[in-house]
């Protein structure tokens, strides 16, 4: 589950990780009394105006109704704060992220100036941590080189990047945050900074039992803190049954309107650009599917797991999802009998194709497994236009003359 920055920011704060503060905002008014706010208490004229949105680029990003306006803006004074909320809210903007189409703003975060003047010079550095899947272990990886092109230096000089490997379920050893922070340059109370905050970062994204957490730009100021200025944060879906209250971030209208409405059905749904929607129980049997529809020359249209107690109402909320994607030519429904009798996923098939109505594209059945043949028969009298098969290769054939 991914979040926005200010509810990143706010865990965070929980594990005493310094962050750039801020407020959030949802009309040009409040922008207005945010930037007045903020400049008060920092005693700056500077104010950052972030959109909110799930995707990165943000400072490169462009309005698609104003190509001059970036998602990240430092303004100056009240009028131009009130102007650019009024250029943000409610606009698309555009990433490297976000592809064409964007994602519509909603909020913004109104934040405080770190780049204050002082007795040392600032620097920005890359900061994340993720699970490495090779070794099975988390890693942090980070570099002096932060910042808006952390790609171009990841491309460009690999050597930059460094990284640190830590075994999970246990802490990031004191030698290890020294070592961070000795690799970043820093030294003196920088660095006693440094190492305390990459200690409670670590500590954060355990606790929070985070998938990813990415700091870019660490940021040291001018008076040698470490703070995040900005900050992206995901969840681990499976891992939220422990996080009751952490849950309710999810922002629903960042997402896939279909995927929200295939997980309100517990369905496990992914969106793909192909013509063959697919039906399956059990992700890997899912995942062998579409390698069959690619093979047999069509091009899979969804990831759809139905699970392993599939029956009328998820085949139909699974037929539903399925049918809204306009690119379909052809529904493939993959069954394997096991914890559910193929007969009882066939009268499902039958149910849900008679309440949803005429289905127009070919929906091709394969069952196989505990009571395969009963299945078949039952679904061959039903009178409806749905294909069945037992053998894969019986329902790759029928895919490839659907499609073709």
């Amino acid at each position: 589950m991914n979040l926005h920055e200010f509810q990143a920011k706010e865990l965070l704060k929980k594990y005493q990780v310094p962050v750039q503060d801020g407020i959030v905002c949802t009309t040009p008014e409040e922008v207005t009394a945010a930037y007045q706010q903020t400049s008060t208490k920092t005693n700056s004229k500077f104010v950052v105006i972030k959109a909110q949105i799930h995707a990165g680029g943000r400072g490169k990003g462009t309005f698609k109704e104003i190509p001059e306006q970036h998602g990240v803006q430092v303004v100056k004074s009240a009028e131009q704060a009130t102007t650019v909320g009024q250029n943000m809210i409610g606009n698309t903007l555009v990433t490297l992220q976000t592809g064409d189409q964007g994602k519509l703003v909603s909020k913004l975060f109104v934040a405080e100036d770190a780049y204050y003047e002082g007795p040392n010079p600032t620097k920005e550095f890359y900061l994340s941590i993720l699970l490495d899947r090779q070794k099975k272990q988390y890693v942090f990886m980070y570099s002096t080189e932060g910042g808006m092109n952390i790609e171009d230096v990841a491309h460009d000089t690999p050597e930059k990047i460094f990284k640190e490997w830590i075994v999970p379920g246990t802490p990031l050893l004191p030698f290890q945050a020294r070592k961070i922070a000795f690799n970043l340059g820093l030294e003196g109370e920088a660095f006693k900074n440094c190492v305390k905050f990459v200690t409670q970062l670590y500590q954060a994204f355990t606790g929070l039992d985070c998938d990813m957490l990415e700091i870019n730009p660490l940021f040291k100021t001018s008076d040698d803190k470490i703070i995040a200025v900005d900050c992206k944060m995901n969840l681990e879906d499976n891992a939220l049954i422990r996080h009751k209250d952490l849950a309710e971030l999810r922002d629903k209208s960042e997402e896939d309107p279909t995927e929200v409405e295939a997980s309100e059905s517990n369905l496990n749904y992914v969106k793909l650009d192909g013509n063959v929607g697919c039906m399956v129980n059990g992700a890997g049997l899912a995942m062998a599917t579409m390698d069959m529809i690619k093979l047999s020359g069509g091009e899979p249209a969804n990831f759809l797991d139905v699970g392993g107690g599939a029956n009328a109402t998820t085949v139909e909320a699974g037929f539903r999802i399925i049918l809204k994607d306009p690119n379909v030519k052809a529904i493939l429904i993959n069954i394997f009998g096991g914890i559910v009798r193929c007969d009882r996923v066939a009268q499902g098939v039958v149910d849900a194709y008679k309440a949803i109505g005429e289905i127009k594209v070919p929906v091709i059945v394969r069952l196989q497994g505990t009571n395969a043949e009963a299945a078949k028969e039952l679904i061959e009298q039903s009178g409806l236009q749905v294909q069945s098969a037992i053998l894969l290769s019986e329902a790759a054939e029928l895919v490839n003359k659907a499609v073709a």
